[in-house]
């Protein structure tokens, strides 16, 4: 377990509140693996003794000792905000396990839990765990979910709702929020144990240089650059970008109200509770990159202390300016981090092999045009594989009968197919390319609604069969072709708020 240290400032023991009667809800086999835990597929462990841990129920299972479980503290940034401290308010660390911590969401109040009564509901239970196993059978760095176990004790939240915790594992939890907690208490004793923990457990290259620190801050930047050019190129919301919600390893984590996009918009808001757009789909990488600013902020106090080490005639006042300096040149690195990245993604999705000059105007002109004609994003880099570079080819009558404006379709065709052809494309090989990268299936939420729906009327196998499917997503899957199409009209509107 990385970063324990003692005192109410940092961490405090905190023992889970016992869930009535539980019983198992999800179980990912995959997960497991992490921990050393083996089960068959779609099979929970036969071991008893897991639900009762996972349920919060129980410390002690073969192979584990629980018996030290905290919530920790940390501060941050809300919707651009200065919230001051908050902390793990329904999370708990139970402890580690070859590398992973486990930590239980919803098994009751922590000191940190602020009005709250520290319990998840089944629906944002199971919207964590497939979204977390989705994501990384997508390949996007993420924190993941071993298990959801239900319960019919009755919580409140928009309406009553049944009790759930969903397990998550992860190299460590450590968030913005950790860096911020800290400076904001003026605790540099334990800024700087934060970091060395970082860099010994997790950056060790950055340890080998003259200004760790420094480096430190640059590589946790680009992992968060990658990390939203990624989401970009799938159509991932996050919702809530808060810095109590950035990784400091550039994971996915805390899955509240996040949704992958149906119809592309590209000021998208996923989440109903965020009226002003702060975190719409435009504004993700914009808004990881101030997350990055708050960071280097925090982490301020650590570059001056590496400057005057280094140069002890430096005065106080050269000091904090030539670290501020030092932040700034390192801040604006990651819009060049970002852009590269999101370029060779969106390259990769029309499977380009070469990187041109008019690249950002040929992606930019597509998703213009899905924009305004509202084309649904998934399936039509799914479909473009099917492209073929003969202009007669009925494939590409298919692309064009989506778009409403079908001649501005016609003219940014003509341009894509002149560069494939530029770049000698072979179809059958084109089309191979861009299935590895363009997903046929997504979690959508009209899917994870009706698992949802299922699961509350303890009816647990359409949750379990999607699941399945959405840890395949780029194979055919033909069986489970109505999975991979858009909603009906009539659900494309589900909402999600920071309840879910």
């Amino acid at each position: 377990m990385t970063f324990i240290l003692s005192g109410a400032a940092v961490s405090q023991t905190v023992t889970p509140t016992p869930l009535p009667d539980p019983y198992w809800v999800a179980f990912s086999s995959d997960a497991a693996k992490l921990i050393g835990l083996t089960t068959s597929p779609n099979q929970w462990p036969t071991d008893s003794a897991w639900l009762q841990v996972l349920a919060g129920n129980g410390l002690l299972v073969e192979g584990a000792n629980f018996s030290n479980p905290i919530a920790t503290a940390y501060s941050g940034h809300q919707f651009g905000m200065w919230a001051g401290q908050l902390g793990d308010g329904r999370a708990i660390l139970l402890g580690d396990i070859q590398g992973q911590e486990i930590q239980l969401k919803g098994a009751g109040k922590t000191p940190y839990s602020r009005m709250g009564d520290g319990r998840a509901v089944l629906r944002s239970s199971i919207r964590e765990y497939l979204c977390s196993e989705a994501m990384h059978a997508l390949g996007i760095p993420t924190t993941r979910a071993l298990a959801v176990v239900g319960s019919k004790q009755k919580v409140i939240r928009e309406t009553v709702e049944t009790a759930a915790v969903c397990t998550r594992l992860a190299p460590s939890f450590l968030r913005v929020g950790h860096f911020e907690h800290f400076a904001s208490l003026q605790m540099h004793a334990e800024l700087q144990m934060l970091a060395d923990d970082l860099i010994g457990n997790f950056y060790p290259t950055c340890g080998d240089s003259t200004a760790p620190y420094l480096e430190l801050f640059k590589a946790i930047s680009a992992r968060t650059a990658h990390l939203a050019a990624q989401w970009q190129a799938v159509g991932f919301c996050h919702g809530v970008l808060n810095t109590d919600n950035t990784s400091l390893l550039g994971l996915t984590m805390d899955y509240g109200p996040y949704g992958f996009l149906d119809q592309f918009q590209i000021n998208h808001i996923c989440n109903h509770s965020d009226s002003g757009g702060r975190y719409s789909y435009q504004r993700q990488p914009q808004i990881l990159h101030w997350n990055m600013a708050c960071l280097a902020s925090a982490m301020l106090p650590l570059i001056e202390q590496e400057l005057k080490q280094a140069n002890v005639s430096m005065s106080e006042n050269d000091l904090s300016n030539t670290a501020q300096t030092a932040l700034r040149s390192a801040i604006a690195l990651y819009p060049e981090i970002y852009q590269t990245a999101w370029e060779a993604h969106f390259r990769a999705k029309l499977g380009l092999l070469e990187s041109q000059s008019d690249d950002v105007t040929l992606i930019e002109s597509l998703l213009q045009l899905m924009h305004h004609n509202q084309i649904d994003f998934t399936t039509f880099f799914r479909h473009l594989a099917n492209l073929s570079t003969l202009p007669s080819s009925n494939q590409n009558k298919v692309l064009r009968d989506q778009f409403l404006n079908r001649d501005g379709f016609d003219a940014w065709l003509l341009r894509y197919r002149t560069r494939l052809q530029q770049e000698h494309s072979n179809d059958q090989a084109r089309k191979q390319r861009m299935n590895l990268v363009n997903p046929k299936f997504i979690l959508r939420n009209h899917l994870a609604q009706a698992a949802i729906e299922a699961a509350q009327a303890d009816d647990f196998s359409e949750l379990s069969r999607l699941a399945t499917i959405l840890c395949n997503p780029f194979d055919e899957q033909l069986e489970y072709d109505a999975y991979a199409q858009p909603p009906p009209p009539e659900l494309n509107s589900i909402e999600v708020s920071c309840s879910s």
